[in-house]
């Protein structure tokens, strides 16, 4: 197992070492109960009080659970270490990054276009309760005004954390230098041809996003605190820089 660490190639070791010692962090300040890292590291919305320049990039380090983290870092083994291996440490850490910035730039954007959408519906008096946190305060007239305020306190108060977004888009480069590349997908008997895996996959995200972020006949629709808009940023980004790398260079790798 730890001769199988050293194997490692560089970025992807030290990406993977970073991650454990963050969470591990988060944890123990958690169980401690002196600070959550977290809160102060994860992404929040621009217009959040608690929003912070750095947390731009520190929130791609932070993860909510063990399964978060286990998940997001199988991915980034299992991706990571082809595509280091086919375009060296330097690029790929290149892309890593972009891909993860452009997840949280996707995220920030949409965020806007709905909390704009919902500063000019929700009350002067509702939204400086949301700001000051006094949520017992609220006045809520309907169930189209509690999804309202659901949504904005969400945008307000709730911090984007993890590597998915980078995950993503490393999923996609996968996809795309490794088309024909068989993908044993679990609960899945056969092998699927890695394109077919990540246009699945980002069919299923594109959904998953629209249907979160939809509001029918008032209802919020938060199924889960996954942000799957995040993850379409990462392959987006991811996607958009690998067509620029090929028109500048004279191979992919």
């Amino acid at each position: 197992m730890f001769g199988g660490f050293l194997q490692l190639k560089p970025v992807v070791k030290n990406l993977l070492v970073l991650n454990i010692i963050m969470f591990i962090l988060y944890w123990l300040g958690r169980v401690s109960g002196h600070i959550d890292l977290n809160g102060y590291l994860g992404l929040y919305y621009v217009k959040s009080e608690n929003f912070r320049s750095w947390q731009i990039l520190t929130h791609m380090f932070m993860h909510a659970n063990f399964w978060h983290i286990f998940m997001n870092m199988w991915a980034l083994v299992l991706f990571g270490q082809v595509l280091e291996s086919v375009w060296g440490p330097k690029r790929f850490l290149i892309y890593y990054t972009v891909c993860g910035l452009g997840a949280a730039f996707t995220m920030q954007f949409i965020q806007g276009i709905q909390y704009h959408h919902l500063h000019e519906i929700i009350s002067p008096q509702n939204m400086q309760y949301l700001l000051d946190g006094n949520y017992d305060s609220l006045t809520v007239g309907s169930q189209k005004d509690l999804s309202d305020l659901i949504k904005m306190k969400g945008i307000l108060h709730d911090a984007t954390v993890g590597a998915s977004g980078a995950i993503f888009g490393l999923l996609l480069a996968f996809g795309v230098l490794f088309p024909n590349t068989p993908l044993m997908i679990m609960f899945v008997p056969i092998p699927i041809k890695a394109k077919y895996f990540v246009i699945g996959y980002g069919l299923v995200e594109l959904y998953l996003a629209v249907m979160q972020y939809s509001n029918t006949l008032g209802q919020a629709r938060m199924m889960d605190n996954v942000a799957h808009v995040a993850h379409l940023g990462g392959m987006i980004f991811g996607y958009i820089l690998i067509k620029y790398w090929r028109k500048t260079t004279k191979t992919l790798y």
